[in-house]
Formats: structure tokens, sequence, C-alpha cells
């Protein structure tokens, strides 16, 4: 009796395990679709590119999500590209494919490389990672110094995927000699010159033949065929759909990001914010040099304040930045409403807002790299350009351009004239061109300066001529006295 029981039990649980099966292998359930997130990688590397890529990796939280970086650059900053690769390495393994889609040059192969994998379009690039410098002479090669460091991620970047580290290092260098060494047991190895020299007469004897894979002064460019035979590339495709279907990955879903207007906004003021650097600095030293608070100051403080909050957007710049504009200008009000003239306090101000120029540019305050180096001297000497250019055209519009704003604006005007209450005459009775005079109310460029006994208002040629100093009168035209600082007074 107790058998057949168990019999029973036991024929039960066949039954129930049958029909687990049956339900889990039924074909009204279908695996789950592939997610691809295609990422474009196109343009100049830079800090938007790299805010744009970090962003695209935060706000997809899904951990099967397959993505893919479509490249199509000439490189750019090596910064921005080391922050997208740290971006990229937090990634789990094998879940980022580079698909050259036209080319992937310096800051791009390294990018590149970067990913899981790399699978390139037919007939397009990769390489070519030397650092440059753009000098009188045109693009410039940089040393040892800055090769080293690149070369080191290029080779841990190489080790982590298995490519070829010799070769890799051939992207970075142009004195390095690579060789395609083929062994009796048919291993096909990659080595530097230097390597090879210090290989044993045992291993030497192992070596079937020798080829050179990169000579001495070129660096290493791979197009999609060789990128395939140097073990780079893994498959040349002609889309993202055939190389989903050569990987087996038969039923997908393709997402495809492109930047906001906001980060596309970003890129195009990184792109002049030397120019509007110069507009934002002419406009507070004309607004410096006039009475009040008006148009040029508004022009320049926003000009200043698109150039800073880009930086912000894309992360470079922060709280220290901003707290050395805002004493800057701070200083600058002081300069122009509370104490008279122009002297430390200005100076200090405009030291301040160029010093919190330059750190906007930038995500360091002391570099630790060559390449930041570089960055640093770029970006003093595009804030000091900045900075002199603005002088250059305040002077400009001071002199030739503010003057003429009465005869070309209109009105409202009064109706009644004193035209005809005086005998017509291109200059006044009690002055003429070579007096000299004292300032009596500073010139900021107008003012007025005392001529003997008499007191005239008067303009400068532009320039900013403190209460006390000694001009000369250069020109009367109508009732309008030029003066200049007089030789005399210089010396």
């Amino acid at each position: 009796m107790k058998n057949n029981i168990l019999q029973r039990y036991a024929v039960f649980l066949c039954i129930c395990l049958c029909a687990a099966c049956l339900v889990s292998e039924s074909p009204g359930q279908t695996p789950a679709r592939q997610k691809v997130i295609v990422i474009p990688v196109s343009g100049e590397v830079g800090p938007a590119m790299a805010a744009f890529i970090e962003r695209a990796f935060q706000n997809n939280t899904d951990t099967d999500a397959l993505y893919v970086l479509e490249m199509d650059t000439f490189g750019g900053r090596v910064d921005s590209a080391f922050q997208i690769v740290d971006t990229l390495l937090t990634r789990p393994a094998g879940k980022t494919i580079a698909y050259v889609k036209k080319r992937a040059i310096s800051a791009g192969a390294l990018i590149a490389l970067a990913c899981n994998e790399l699978v390139m379009k037919h007939s397009t690039t990769i390489g070519d990672c030397a650092p440059i410098i753009l000098s009188n002479e045109g693009p410039k090669m940089l040393g040892e110094k800055f090769q080293s460091p690149l070369r080191a991620k290029f080779r841990t970047l190489a080790k982590r995927n298995g490519y070829p580290e010799p070769l890799a290092e051939a992207m970075v260098s142009s004195d390095i000699t690579v060789y395609k060494i083929e062994t009796d047991d048919g291993r096909i190895l990659y080595m530097d010159s230097v390597e090879y020299e210090d290989l044993s007469e045992e291993d030497r004897a192992k070596v079937r033949s020798k080829k050179t894979a990169v000579s001495a002064g070129k660096l290493l460019t791979m197009d999609d065929h060789e990128a395939l035979d140097f073990g780079f590339s893994s498959m040349s495709v002609e889309s993202v759909e055939e190389m989903l279907g050569k990987k087996g990955i038969p039923d997908y879903e393709i997402v495809k990001l492109e930047e906001s207007w906001s980060e596309q906004m970003v890129r195009f003021i990184t792109a002049i914010a030397p120019f509007l650097m110069l507009v934002g600095f002419a406009g507070l030293y004309m607004e410096m040099q006039t009475p009040g608070f008006g148009i040029p100051g508004i022009v320049g403080i926003l000009c200043l304040g698109l150039v800073f909050s880009s930086q912000y957007m894309v992360g470079l710049a922060d709280h220290t930045e901003l707290l050395l504009l805002m004493l800057g200008l701070m200083l600058l009000g002081v300069e122009m409403f509370v104490i008279p003239g122009f002297g430390v306090i200005g100076i200090s101000g405009i030291a301040l807002m160029a010093a919190g120029m330059v750190l906007s540019l930038q995500d360091f305050v002391i570099p630790e790299f060559p390449w930041e180096t570089e960055i640093l001297k770029k970006n003093i000497i595009s804030v000091l350009g900045s900075l002199i250019g603005s002088f250059v055209m305040s002077l400009f519009f001071l002199r030739y351009v503010f003057p003429k704003v009465s005869r070309t604006l209109p009105g409202p005007y009064l109706s009644a004239t004193l035209a005809h209450s005086h005998v017509d005459s291109d200059m006044p009775s009690d002055v003429l061109v070579g007096n000299m005079g004292v300032v009596k109310k500073t010139l900021r460029p107008a003012g007025s300066i005392r001529v003997g006994d008499e007191v005239h208002d008067v303009i400068s040629e532009g320039e900013f001529i403190e209460k006390g100093e000694t001009v000369i009168v250069t020109e009367i035209r109508s009732n309008r006295i030029m003066v200049a600082r007089s030789s005399a007074d210089e010396h």
C-alpha cells in the first residue's frame, strides 16, 4: 500500500516538473529586447563633449544596455579625452562599443580604445595621437615629456582590451619601430625594436619570420582592414544594424541620443569665448571712463556672464571662480563710484576677474600634467589678449565713435537753440589752440579745465586725466574744446 502511494507521488512530481518545463519554454514568452544606446562623438573633443557623454551615461541606468559610441572626430583637448575615458571605464565590461563611422583621430583614438570593443565602417581610419601644439611654423609635435603619459594610457587600455601594446604606443610616438613576429608554433606577436633586441638567442631561434609593421618616423594610422589585421577591430561593417546582426543580436531597440539645445549653445559659446571676453572687458573699461552706469557696463557683465555660465554648465567653473569674479566686480564698483581716479583698487579688481576667467576655462588650478601646463598657458594668453584688445577697442570707441553719437542718434532735443544769439565763430574768443590749462574737474573724458582765470568745459582725446594735471588745447571745433595731456606734465 505504501509503495503504491509513493509511486503516485513520484508520478505527480514528474508531471509537475514537465509542466514547469513546458511553461518555461512556451513560445509565448520571448527574451527581452536588447536596448542599444547610440552616442554620437563628432566634432572637436572638448569640455562640452565630455559633459554630454557623462550625462548620456548618467541618465540611462539600464545595466543591460549596450552603448555604441559613433566616432567621427579629429580629436581635441587631451584633458577632455581623459575625462571621457574615465567615464567609459566606469561601465560594466562588454557594454561599450566604439563604432568608427568616419574617423577617430588623435584624442578620438584614445576614446575609441577605451571602449570594450572596436568596430569600424569600411574605409574609415583610426590612430595618430601624437600631442601637438600650434606654433608660427604650423603644427609642432611635443616632446617625450608629453608623449610618455599618453603612451602609458594607450598601453593600459591596450592591455585591458587585448590589443597589441607596441602598436598602441606607435599611435603616440613616431620614433618607435614595431615588428610583426611569427613564431614556429604559428603565433603572431608584435614587438618594438628594443624588445626584439633584448630577446635571447633561444627565443630568436623560434622566430619564423619578422616584418616591419610600423617603421620609425611614422605614426600608426590604420584603415579598417589594417585595424582588423592588427587585432584592434573585431569587424568591418556598414552600419550599426549590421554590427548587431553579426554579434548575434536579432532583436534590439536602438535609441540615438542627441545634444540638447543648451549643450549646443554651450559648445557655441565656448567657441566664441575669446570674443565675448574682449567685448566684456571693453564694456567694463568704457563704463569706468564715463559717468554713471549704462549700456557698456550691462553689455560687459552679460558677455562675461555668458562665458562663465557656459563653463559652469560643462563642469569647469565652480564657486571659487564665481567668487573671484564677484570680488573683482565689487572692487571695480568701488573704484567707479566711491574712490575717484583709477589706482590699486581698480587694478586689483581687473586682476581678480582675469584670474577667475582663466580658472573657469579649465578644471584644475595648478597643472599636474604637461598638457595641463599648455592649457594654462593658452588660457592666460586668451584672457590677457582679451584685456589688451578691450583696452584698444575702448580707446577707439571713446576717441572716434562716442563723440559722433550725438550727431547720428535722433532726439528728442530742444527745438529752440542759441544758434543766432551770438556771432558765429569756430573758436571761443578767450581760448586758442596751444593754450595750457590745469584740470579742475577730472576728465573721463569730459570735464573742465582752468585757462587763466576762466573755467571751460573740455573733452580729452579718449584718455583719463586726473585733477591738477596740465593739459594743452589741441583742437577747437564750434564750442567743443579738445585737450590732451601736456608733454611737459608727462615728464
